[in-house]
Order: C-alpha cells, then sequence, then structure tokens
C-alpha cells in the first residue's frame, strides 16, 4: 500500500526473498500504482491504496503510505484476512495501535512494525553483546539522528497533512532503539523547536529512564546528518555509527583495546524487515519476536507521552533568518505520530 520511498525500497528487498514476490500494489494515484507495478513486475496495480487488502492474490501487506494512514490502512488488510507488515510507526498513537493489535489478534493474523534499529544484523549483534554482559549493566543510551534537510514547505518532512516532523519521522526509531535496551521508557521531560507555522517541530529532545534506572538520551532534527548511538554500561560501552544503515559498531571495554564489530551482510533495513517477515509468517507467528505487540504498544504510548509533556519553542535558526528554504537536502524516513 503506497508508492513513496519506502514501497520502492521494501519491493526491491522484497525480490531478494526466497519464495515471495510481489503481487499487487496500491495508490491514490492509478497512474502511479502501474509504473510502479511496470517497474518492480507487480502483477495487480489497484488505483487505490486499500486495493491489495481485497485482491485474492495477495497473503500479506506492506503499509508503506505516510504514518497519518497507518491505521485505517493496515485495519483494511486485517479486516480483509491479509497478514500486515507496517513501515514504523505502527499507528499514530496508542490507541490506534491498541486496536490493530487486537484486529490481528482476533484473526490469528501476523502483524508486525518494521522497526529499522531492530533488523539490521550489527544492531542485532549489538544488543546480544549487551546482553551477555560485554559491557556490564546498562547505564544509559544516546542516540541522535537527523535527516540532512534544510527547511522547505513542499518536502513531506514539514507538510504536517503528511505527517511530518522529527518527532513523527525521525523520534520513532530512537525510542524504538532505546527500549530495545532499557525497556518501557518513563520520559521525563522533552522539548519540541517548531518550524514557521508551528505545525511541525525541525527539532526533538527526549529524556528518559528504562528499567532500572538506566537513562536515555535521544535528540532528531530535521538539519543534521548524524546517525549515531552510544550505549554506555558499568563496564563499557558500544558506539554505533548509523540506525537503519549500520554495518558497524566499536565495542570499548575497561581497560582493553577497542573492538570493531562488523557485519558483512550489509544494512538494507527493508530487507532484513522482509526476511524476518517471512520468517515469522512461514513459522505461523502472529508476533515478531524482533518487535513483539508489547513493544509497539510501549514505543506508541512513549510517543504519545513525549507530545504531551513537550515544551514547545519557536526554531531559532528561522527566527534570525539562517536555514532559508533551498530545498531539499536529503531524504527523511517516513513515520510518524499524532501531532
Amino acid at each position: 500500500m503506497g508508492t513513496g520511498h519506502s514501497a520502492h525500497a521494501f519491493a526491491r528487498a522484497l525480490a531478494t526473498v526466497p519464495g515471495a514476490h510481489l503481487a499487487a500494489v496500491g495508490s491514490r494515484s492509478p497512474a502511479r500504482a502501474e509504473a510502479f507495478a511496470r517497474t518492480h513486475g507487480a502483477a495487480t496495480a489497484h488505483g487505490s491504496c486499500t486495493g491489495p487488502a481485497t485482491d485474492p492474490g495477495v497473503d500479506a501487506v506492506y503499509v508503506a503510505t505516510p504514518h497519518p494512514w497507518h491505521h485505517t490502512h493496515a485495519l483494511a488488510a486485517l479486516e480483509s484476512g491479509k497478514h500486515v507488515l507496517v513501515r514504523a510507526p505502527l499507528a499514530a498513537n496508542d490507541l490506534q495501535a491498541a486496536e490493530l493489535i487486537q484486529a490481528a489478534r482476533d484473526r490469528d493474523l501476523l502483524l508486525m512494525e518494521g522497526s529499522a534499529p531492530r533488523h539490521v544484523p550489527v544492531q542485532r549483534l549489538a544488543r546480544t553483546m549487551v546482553e551477555q554482559g560485554a559491557i556490564g549493566a546498562v547505564l544509559s543510551v544516546h542516540a541522535e539522528l537527523g535527516a540532512g534537510l534544510d527547511h522547505d514547505h513542499a518536502h513531506p518532512f514539514f507538510d504536517a497533512e503528511r505527517g511530518g516532523g522529527a518527532l513523527s519521522l525521525l523520534g520513532t526509531h530512537l525510542l524504538s532503539a532505546a527500549t530495545w535496551y532499557l525497556g518501557e521508557l518513563t520520559v521525563l521531560g522533552a522539548a519540541r523547536q517548531l518550524a514557521p507555522g508551528r505545525t511541525v517541530d525541525t527539532l526533538a529532545t527526549v529524556l528518559a529512564r528504562g528499567g532500572g534506572g538506566a537513562t536515555a538520551t535521544l535528540t532528531c532534527a530535521s538539519r543534521p546528518d548524524v546517525a549515531r548511538a552510544v550505549i554506555t554500561g558499568s563496564a563499557g560501552r558500544i558506539e554505533i555509527e548509523g540506525t537503519g544503515q549500520a554495518t558497524d559498531a566499536v565495542l570499548h571495554r575497561h581497560g582493553a583495546a577497542p573492538e570493531r564489530l562488523h557485519r558483512e551482510e550489509g544494512a538494507d533495513t527493508h530487507r532484513f524487515q522482509a526476511l524476518e517477515f517471512a520468517r515469522c509468517l512461514n513459522q505461523g507467528l502472529t508476533q515478531s519476536p524482533l518487535m513483539p505487540w508489547s513493544h509497539s504498544r510501549a514505543l506508541a504510548q512513549a510517543v504519545d507521552r513525549v507530545r504531551d509533556v513537550a515544551e514547545l519553542m519557536d526554531d531559532p535558526a528561522h527566527l534570525t533568518g539562517a536555514g532559508r528554504p533551498t530545498g531539499s537536502a536529503g531524504a527523511a524516513h517516513a513515520g510518524g505520530g499524532r501531532r
């Protein structure tokens, strides 16, 4: 469902999954659907996003539409008996996420949120090493993610109707990574800087506490082109460059030389999401162990809480004339939540 950047990336990834093929695509624009089908070899092109939900040739649906429509489109697929993979976030808020999970549970269907940090091999390796005590007890997670964009009203990142904004498009990835290491988060405070018009944020910073008192400091923004995370423990730390694009990490143990962690498989998060979804489907699972429903609920609740408590400020770069619109200088991950 959808024909944007993530849909194209997922279609290319699906072609590498044994036993899987692209059966159909749906878009609000029949012309875009037909062009997408020609490009990726889909058998059917539907002139509506929900077309694949009722297509008898479809077993499972990937929801790649803007996040304000994730709930509507995923629910349509589930109610039609299709298994569903949703580009993160699962839904715009916790209430919607709970409804989708209940719909999947009632119908014994697989429902999975495609959280980028949880599917890349080097990210999974880092978490395994943390679980094995490589850095001792986890004390904190510090992460930053930036889209590398100058302000451009025409870009989806700055379009409230398409679910734009730093917290909506980028913050969910950081919160997902933090909950992976720290469990359910208690949001202690947050701040958001607003673009002109005050409809979307260009920066969001979150301070949260996880299990055992460990803390998370998370910052996402439109401008800097950055993606890094540091997981610090009582006996060392792991530094990761990248989120869904990471291939390398560095393990620092107290009193030892740094140890490079690398995975040759690459960092195509869409491919690994497709492989995990296919594995769960073939094994008859309704939830992925990498992103179970409880984690999707915890993530949605954390995002809701950030929106509730965040201090709202005008972006000083725009007030001083910096960062004038120059067109997009990069691409942001789609996603989002309620504003």
